[in-house]
């Protein structure tokens, strides 16, 4: 694999008096395609919220390389984590449905304001509906659509890193296909996914290393394609169908 771009030692973090995470460690290359599954209250999200600094850890550290040198980013605020390299997008409110597309990019593209149109053009070529629907609100959007415009606007700063947290959630079949060839498709562009999905065996397929949460502690990791078969990996978090259903807090 290439070179080491995000590398996170014993995280800990949580909500009020409660730990949700117990020590979380995890460590994602350049271009690569992470995934993260485990059942309900394991802590994805929390992961997610954590390492982008929506929530501030309480222990741990999150190394995020940036201009050829780590830096600790635990702890700093989103502006900043978004500028040194690394965009997410939460399953929850990820567009502002009374602004136009064009506008939610626009926003998304804030701390490359002096390179807006470059930026804009780039995203519009990764997603053509986008522009031809640039005048419209945002609320109109389907699911789907809704979707894809979180990420281009996550997009708009070239980052190296991409979270996703559920990104398949509520959407028909033929959008999860959609999207699914998105994420393919920026992954192969150069961009490293670290992905939180509710569907556990569409989310081992499209990866290539899974981590498996489970209480808040790291449960088992390996390569995705060897997971899927893993006996035990089947029985306890794929089941019959192979979703878990709703994202952890």
């Amino acid at each position: 694999m290439s070179t080491e771009i995000l590398k996170v030692e014993g995280l800990r973090a949580g909500y009020g008096d409660a730990d949700i995470l117990h020590g979380i460690d995890l460590a994602i290359a350049e271009g690569d395609f992470i995934s993260v599954i485990g059942p309900n209250g394991a802590g994805k999200s929390t992961l997610l919220k954590a390492l982008h600094g929506v929530l501030t850890p309480r222990a741990g550290s999150v190394w995020l390389s940036s201009s050829g040198e780590a830096v600790d980013v635990a702890g700093s605020k989103p502006y900043r984590v978004t500028g040194l390299g690394m965009s997410y997008v939460p399953q929850l409110a990820n567009v502002f449905p009374r602004l136009t597309l064009a506008e939610n990019l626009e926003i998304g593209g804030t701390v490359v304001r002096r390179e807006m149109k470059r930026h804009l053009d780039r995203v519009y070529g990764m997603f053509p509906l986008l522009y031809e629907r640039r005048r419209d609100r945002a609320g109109v959007l389907s699911g789907g659509q809704r979707q894809m415009l979180a990420l281009a606007r996550a997009l708009m700063t070239e980052p190296r890193v991409l979270l996703l947290d559920e990104p398949s959630a509520g959407l028909a079949p033929m959008m999860v296909d959609e999207v699914f060839g998105k994420l393919a498709e920026i992954s192969g562009s150069g961009v490293a996914i670290l992905m939180v999905e509710q569907n556990a065996r569409r989310s081992l397929a499209a990866s290539r290393y899974t981590y498996v949460l489970d209480m808040g502690t790291n449960r088992y990791e390996g390569e995705s394609q060897d997971l899927m078969h893993d006996p035990e990996i089947i029985a306890l978090y794929l089941g019959g169908a192979g979703r878990l259903d709703g994202g952890a807090r």
